[in-house]
């Protein structure tokens, strides 16, 4: 499972509910790009989230 390094996000789990509220687990996914980052001062390919992409949190290589 990808997870991202900068703010943790990763696949949650949980259950999908009808209007009869009968249940079936169901997943939903973080919106993660893998991207070259300086991690370490050395340039590193890793999962992030669009959210920590769009916020500024980090500079690509």
């Amino acid at each position: 499972m990808a997870k991202d390094i900068i703010t943790g996000r990763h696949t949650t789990f949980g259950n999908k509910r009808s209007h009869a509220l009968n249940s079936s687990r169901r997943q939903w996914k973080a919106n993660l790009h893998k991207v070259r980052i300086l991690v370490d001062g050395k340039p590193k390919r890793v999962w992030v989230s669009a959210r920590a992409l769009k916020s500024g949190k980090l500079t690509r290589v």
